[in-house]
């Protein structure tokens, strides 16, 4: 049943970690997480019921569609409600926080300060990165970060978890990110305003800001899955605190179904892609999102220590930007909202 809810490559440079990653995915495959020793929900037993919000226009979701039509949720006792959610991912978070759904992913980017600000959302597993690029003109004379002082980037909004990514690439150069010029258009208006050179770079995620690159010609300066952030994940699925208190057992159930949904997807991209593909707006073909889910990492899946570890890191990067509190514990926060889902 679905209800809606209405809110508005890799480099040729040898065996990166990310090929680990993929292969460590596929490895996974060998070995069901229901095989590893924690409790999974009893198959004779009556399913539990989960709504889980996605988006139909994330290309980042689409191995909820995979574990939706594989069965990965039917494995292990689960029957799901989608909500079909337009929103931003903040609307999300307060959509879960609230109990309209169970659970969802979005950016990690996005939902931290939420959750420094009291919000009863947990962060279960860190589902893939690679979705957030920067792009130029061709022929632009910004050919790195380094070279965004005093340019213009377009950007969503100005609390977008791209804008905060590149924020914090720049402030990581010694740049003050303010020294930036950034400013808010429409994603869908991007391609347009850096074609009449209202600005200088275009900040955005997937699908459409890899379509721009595609169908334009651009030039990517940067991305999400490169240098120190090659193996941090970019996007989460979070539950509601009260799921995690009271029935740990279905978040764990939750969780390993994602988890195994990731893992397929990355070893099957052609596949997903054929799953998920009549879901986009705009009917981007399949072969396109399977190419975007390449240059993403969905075999990352982590949880626990060392998702911990990942929102350790990004909270140090936002506190450099000052979007989270100076005083801010880190380490007490990440072990807040970080649980140990699986055990």
């Amino acid at each position: 049943m679905n209800t809606n809810v209405h809110s508005g490559a890799l480099a040729a440079r040898g065996l990166s970690r990310r090929a680990l990653l993929r292969a460590a995915g596929i490895a996974g495959l060998a070995a069901p997480l229901g095989m590893l020793g924690s409790r999974v929900l009893a198959a004779s037993g009556a399913p539990r019921e989960f709504k889980i919000a996605w988006s139909q226009t994330a290309v980042c979701q689409s191995p909820v569609s995979v574990a939706l039509e594989r069965g990965f949720f039917d494995k292990y006792g689960l029957k799901v409600e989608r909500i079909n959610f337009s929103g931003s991912t903040d609307q999300l978070l307060e959509a879960i926080a609230t109990g309209h759904a169970d659970g969802g992913i979005g950016m990690a980017l996005r939902w931290l300060k939420p959750l420094e600000q009291g919000f009863d959302v947990k962060l279960a597993v860190g589902t893939h990165g690679g979705c957030m690029r920067l792009l130029t003109a061709a022929d632009s004379p910004v050919k790195s970060v380094s070279d965004l002082k005093g340019r213009r980037v377009a950007v969503s909004d100005q609390a977008s978890p791209v804008k905060n990514f590149f924020a914090i690439r720049v402030a990581q150069l010694g740049i003050d990110p303010e020294s930036v010029d950034w400013r808010q258009y429409p994603q869908d208006l991007f391609g347009e305003v850096l074609r009449k050179g209202e600005v200088d770079a275009i900040a955005g995620d997937d699908p459409l800001i890899y379509t721009l690159r595609e169908d334009n010609k651009l030039r990517e300066i940067a991305t999400n899955i490169e240098g120190d952030y090659e193996n941090r994940t970019c996007c989460v699925l979070g539950l509601r605190g009260d799921l995690v208190r009271n029935d740990p057992e279905a978040a764990a159930a939750i969780s390993r179904a994602v988890i195994d949904a990731q893992r397929w997807t990355a070893s099957n991209p052609d596949e997903t892609a054929r799953i998920f593909a009549p879901y986009v707006p705009g009917k981007v073909p399949a072969e396109r999102v399977a190419a975007i889910l390449r240059s993403h990492s969905h075999g990352h899946a982590s949880t626990g220590a060392a998702l911990r570890e990942e929102i350790v890191g990004y909270a140090k990067d936002l506190k450099t930007i000052k979007v989270l509190s100076p005083g801010l514990d880190i380490d007490k926060y990440a072990l807040a909202v970080v649980p140990n889902v699986l055990g």
